[in-house]
């Protein structure tokens, strides 16, 4: 192709977080799945390489009832220990150091909520417990409110990933808020991965056409009618949310404008 006529084409970069390199930008978790072989099958269809452990709800050592571990290999892919469940700094930090204890986990994802009937986060709380953690040697991704003041706050402190809400867990209402997003990805230098709020395909697209760098998704797929199905549509849906984004899309018109030009018309 003449280089006149080369299209000016914007070269992706892997997802890197703490240091650790992606190929997929699409993380699931480890709850409400029917079965663990169920989550194995709906993993590998998803194409993620991370997976969310909430470590207060997931049997990860004892022998005598079936394991998170054997079914999906720490040694294929990364665990991310997290604080579901937690309404306190106290026990998310409690919670954190016995994930490290029992798997040598050290990067995290800190959620610290607020009411038990919306989930959104309790966000001095989460500023307050991410400080410790990362005083204490803990790479923290975390999550929080799509207030790009306190996700500010966040980066400024050390956290690894800043993972703000599209809407509230478990909720699948999509991203009620693309300007505060928008305004998170616009500021912050490390990744920006939205979490929580997702219902499908569609909504994960719009995640990545914003600019985020990942998405996060647990109850979307688990709660599918089909969760295999339904893991490699969101696998497709990020890929071509982040295409779509680096392609740059055409800017709205109010008006219509034709495919094909009306000068010239026999």
């Amino acid at each position: 192709m003449d280089d006149a006529v080369t299209p000016n084409v914007a070269e992706d970069t892997p997802l890197v977080v703490a240091g650790r390199t992606f190929t997929s930008r699409l993380i699931i978790g480890t709850g409400k799945y029917a079965t663990y072989a169920q989550n194995a099958e709906a993993l590998k269809a998803s194409g993620a390489e991370m997976i969310t452990v909430a470590v207060r709800r997931v049997n990860l050592s004892n022998p005598d009832e079936p394991r998170l571990v054997d079914f999906i290999s720490p040694e294929d892919y990364t665990y991310l220990p997290n604080t579901a469940g937690c309404f306190t700094g106290e026990d998310a930090i409690r919670t954190l150091r016995l994930a490290r204890e029992a798997g040598g986990w050290n990067l995290v994802k800190l959620e610290v909520l607020s009411d038990p009937k919306h989930l959104y986060p309790d966000m001095a709380e989460t500023l307050r417990a991410a400080e410790m953690l990362i005083k204490d040697g803990f790479e923290v991704m975390v999550y929080c409110s799509d207030d790009p003041v306190y996700a500010r706050k966040l980066e400024e402190i050390g956290c690894c990933a800043i993972m703000p809400l599209g809407a509230p867990i478990g909720s699948g209402l999509g991203i009620q808020n693309p300007v505060n997003i928008r305004l998170i990805v616009e500021q912050t230098k490390v990744p920006v991965i939205v979490d929580a709020g997702v219902g499908t395909a569609s909504d994960a697209a719009v995640a990545m056409e914003l600019g985020c760098d990942g998405v996060l998704m647990n109850t979307a797929i688990a709660e599918a009618k089909d969760p295999v199905r339904m893991a490699r549509a969101m696998r497709h849906a990020v890929i071509a949310g982040r295409e779509a984004y680096l392609a740059g899309r055409m800017p709205k018109k109010r008006y219509a404008d034709p495919s094909s030009p009306l000068s010239g018309l026999i």
